[in-house]
């Protein structure tokens, strides 16, 4: 198998599914990453670990809906060209 651009492709679609489809109560609670274990004062600067929590909810915020139509046509072009 090469590496191509539809490869990558195909491998960053994989992963933003992954991220969109993490259930903050039954995995990411479990693993410590909730956020309501996430608790920082004012003032203080961001952790590596709340910059991930960020990370995944706005990753899941912004990209459900368009990940939806990108799978479909992802779908639809590996059915036509094989």
């Amino acid at each position: 198998m090469a590496f191509t651009l539809w490869a990558l492709f195909e491998a960053s679609i994989l992963c933003l599914n992954a991220v969109c489809v993490l259930n903050e109560n039954r995995f990411l609670a479990k693993v410590g990453w909730a956020s309501w274990q996430n608790v920082q004062g004012f003032g203080e600067p961001p952790t590596i670990k709340s910059q991930m929590l960020n990370l995944i909810r706005s990753i899941r915020t912004v990209a459900r809906i368009p990940l939806i139509f990108i799978n479909v046509l992802t779908i639809i072009i590996k059915l036509i060209i094989g």
